[in-house]
């Protein structure tokens, strides 16, 4: 009797520091609201993109960790997948290891420049018709032009990430993507582009390097990246806090395109945003510039308004006026909840 008293003592305190010494969370967002477009009806649609995510970490001794993150988006007004036809863990599926040399991970997730332009966008990367994140402030750029069709654009699949500690705010991290096909759909060739054939093996590897700095009032990025048909862009942003409430930013960016197209192959863009809190809320604003994209120019300006009612929920309106063609309003009303 004892020495079962004994041996159940022992489980227990083993499985007490197991339990402390590795961690899950699970995490997530829900945002859900109205939208209207020039021309089109009033839909159900979302301001950020909804997700259900897995994250946690095992620490292996000599400060070392063993990591892992899986996300899964999906649509809040149908319940199914995000698009009904993305993987299982769109947002991200990546496992690594971090520690005093920084942080390695493999699997799919934003590369290096997508994930850090976010900081520099007023409505913080967040895919609403009323930001900027999808189109301007990559100037039109996509990481991922050899993806299934309706996949997202601005992750790398089959990769290597590795972000290195911070070192008086500055960061270096960087993203290399194997030549793996990842299901492309066949492109004919044209007066403007090349051909692709389906289900496409990229002929380099795709990279992506930024370099980040950030301290109380200041914060700067520059960013280089080639996506799988050889196109590049360079992107430089920084932001600046005046005073505690208020945050500038800008960015400029530049794709050269010629690996693919023949005709209009440098897109150039810049953007300017403001975000300011005020009381219980937050004011969004932007303006930006995409040229020339299909030679016409595209303006876009936007405005916002966050009303916080706990420290996990908010309410949103949006109201944003884009011009090319032709010229569009974009109205929406939402709410945004964080678990």
């Amino acid at each position: 009797m004892k020495k079962s008293l004994v041996a159940l003592a022992l489980f227990g305190a083993f499985a007490a520091t197991a339990q402390a010494q590795s961690s899950v969370q699970i995490y997530g967002t829900i945002d859900a609201g109205l939208g209207k477009t020039t021309g089109s009806s009033t839909v159900v649609t979302k301001r950020d993109n909804n997700k259900l995510g897995f994250k946690g970490s095992e620490d292996l001794g000599n400060g070392l960790k063993a990591i892992f993150q899986l996300e899964i988006r999906y649509e809040s007004d149908t319940g199914t997948l995000e698009s009904n036809a993305r993987p299982l863990f769109q947002g991200q599926s990546r496992v690594g290891l971090q520690g005093d040399f920084g942080m390695v991970r493999l699997g799919r997730g934003l590369t290096a420049f997508q994930e850090a332009s976010t900081a520099f966008e007023p409505w913080s990367g967040m895919p609403t018709t009323a930001g900027f994140q999808t189109d301007i402030t990559v100037a039109a750029y996509s990481s991922d032009p050899l993806s299934a069709p309706l996949n997202s654009r601005n992750r790398f699949s089959n990769a290597v990430f590795y972000n290195s500690p911070v070192f008086s705010g500055f960061q270096i991290n960087a993203t290399v993507a194997a030549k793996e096909a990842n299901g492309n759909a066949a492109v004919n060739a044209t007066a403007a582009n090349r051909a692709v054939p389906l289900n496409a093996v990229p002929e380099v590897n795709p990279y992506s390097v930024s370099a980040t700095y950030n301290s109380t009032q200041f914060a700067a990025m520059a960013a280089y990246e080639r996506n799988a048909l050889e196109a590049k862009l360079w992107s430089v942003a920084a932001s600046f806090n005046p005073v505690t409430e208020l945050k500038l930013m800008a960015s400029y960016q530049h794709q050269d395109d010629s690996n693919f197209k023949i005709t209009n192959t440098d897109t150039k863009a810049w953007l300017v945003g403001a975000n300011y809190d005020v009381g219980p809320g937050k004011i969004r604003a932007g303006y930006g510039q995409k040229t020339p994209d299909g030679v016409t120019k595209t303006k876009q300006a936007s405005l916002g308004y966050d009303y916080n009612l706990s420290k996990r929920t908010y309410l949103y309106a949006d109201i944003s006026n884009r011009k090319a063609d032709v010229s569009r309003t974009y109205i929406g009303l939402g709410l945004h909840h964080n678990f």
